[in-house]
């Protein structure tokens, strides 16, 4: 017999003879029974919430079950490769920095530049469309005045000349010999006269082609750099605030860029501490981790060795500190999470240690089953000098949720559900039976508690 046979409610009715039962008013209890394992109130789970790293290969690791002191070191794992890449993160940053520093300077001359440059190629417009129409309106008709007179001018040098030539050769030839004075003065004015007719060759050739040519060319020229000057400023209407806000985007994107490089190094160096986890206090360090009071070790305990590398953002291990009590937790079904209150008191025992009672009581009790279909229930234990218990030790739990002194109850099978309600049959004093209306009360599965419409004495039919 175990120590929880006390706990059994006992049997409240009497048998008359097979298939009837003579009601009595007997002592009723609705008990639970629980399995528990033994867990600690506080308990710090160890896992890798890394951000940015996702590699950590054990070097060293703590034994199962291992009695830790504060600061001593539990996991470590290779650090060779974070570091080379918080190295290379930390330039890549620097050299970011540098380069956003360049492009601010870009963009604030740029922002000088842009309004400047259109000023100019406005003024540069303006102008060259001055200077056509100026050419146009009035230039082109100076130079061709101007050409015409210098053309005429020139050929009335040379009638100057050719008549001052046709003077001295008179006036020479009324003396019958030349002196040589008079011939030098003669070969000079020939050479005048040579010299005015080549200007004048000269003079009509520049005249033909700047009439011709030049002019018509200038024009040309003149049309040509309005309109381009005029092209090119609407081109850089468009093209140079465009330039600036692309610059501006550009910026942007730099300090989206340079701002994700500042919180992945961040993230990195915050990783980087993850590498070597010690104890937070004195305590017991685990494989596997409590979860919904629970606790869990499946296939990550094969992981937990060194030179393998282990998951990130899934719980490894756990800490359990040495002042942490120890809880009793266990998960209840729906009908027993129900049934059970706060305060509702009874006893644990644990596997193989059936001769030591536990007392415990209910703390706390989830309102919510979990993905299970599961609550999870607390128990505080008053735990015995003559035991120490384990976390992660198994137990069985009795509690007690209802009790009446005096009750009638009768096998649950004895109750139908009818159109009246719940109903038993009972016999009466002609040997007939009848069925009559009954309220129901609490039950333990095989025994239901009648709270009216049934009394001491009668006889029941039990199918």
């Amino acid at each position: 017999m175990t120590a929880f046979h006390y706990l059994l409610p006992a049997l409240l009715v009497t048998a008359a003879h097979a298939g009837e039962l003579t009601l009595e008013t007997k002592p009723f209890t609705v008990s639970h029974s629980l399995k528990a394992t033994v867990l600690p109130e506080s308990v710090v789970t160890i896992r890798l919430d890394a951000k940015a790293w996702e590699v950590f290969k054990i070097v060293s690791i703590a034994s199962h079950g291992s009695t830790i002191k504060k600061g001593e070191p539990l996991i470590a794992f290779e650090t060779d490769a974070v570091d080379r890449k918080l190295a290379d993160s930390k330039q890549a940053l620097t050299v970011a920095e540098l380069g956003m520093a360049q492009a601010e300077l870009d963009l604030s001359t740029l922002e000088k530049t842009v309004p400047e440059l259109l000023l100019r190629m406005e003024r540069g417009a303006k102008m060259a469309a001055e200077e056509l129409a100026y050419f146009q309106d009035t230039r082109r008709k100076a130079d061709e005045e101007s050409a015409d007179q210098s053309l005429k001018r020139q050929e009335q040098i040379l009638t100057s000349y050719q008549e001052e030539l046709k003077q001295l050769l008179k006036m020479y030839e009324a003396d019958d010999i030349t002196e040589d004075t008079e011939e030098i003065i003669l070969k000079k004015q020939r050479d005048s006269v040579a010299y005015a007719e080549f200007a004048l060759r000269m003079e009509a050739l520049d005249h033909k082609r700047k009439k011709a040519v030049a002019l018509p060319r200038e024009l040309i020229a003149l049309t040509e750099k309005r309109d381009d000057t005029a092209l090119q400023l609407s081109k850089a209407k468009l093209d140079l605030p465009r330039s600036l806000e692309l610059k501006k985007i550009e910026m942007e994107k730099l300090k989206t860029s340079l701002k994700r490089q500042r919180e992945e190094l961040a993230d990195l160096e915050q990783d980087r501490k993850l590498f070597e986890i010690k104890a937070p206090a004195d305590g017991l360090f685990y494989f596997g981790a409590i979860e919904n009071g629970t606790w869990v070790t499946g296939d990550i305990i094969k992981a937990l060795v060194p030179k393998s590398p282990v998951p990130v953002g899934k719980n490894l291990a756990c800490f359990i500190p040495a002042t942490s009590k120890l809880m009793v937790e266990a998960l209840a079904t729906q009908a027993d999470a129900e049934a059970l209150a706060k305060g509702a008191k009874g006893f644990a025992v644990l596997d193989g240690k059936d001769d030591v009672l536990i007392p415990v009581t209910l703390s706390k009790s989830s309102e919510i089953p979990n993905l299970q279909g599961t609550y999870s229930t607390t128990f505080t234990a008053e735990w015995p000098k003559s035991l120490t218990p384990a976390a992660g030790q198994s137990l069985n739990v009795k509690i007690i949720s209802y009790s009446n002194e005096k009750a009638i109850a009768v096998p649950t099978k004895a109750i139908e559900l009818g159109a009246k309600g719940w109903t038993i049959e009972v016999r009466l004093a002609d040997g007939k039976t009848e069925h009559r209306v009954v309220t129901r009360g609490k039950s333990n599965n095989e025994i239901t508690e009648i709270t009216t419409g049934a009394e001491a004495g009668q006889v029941v039919i039990v199918p």
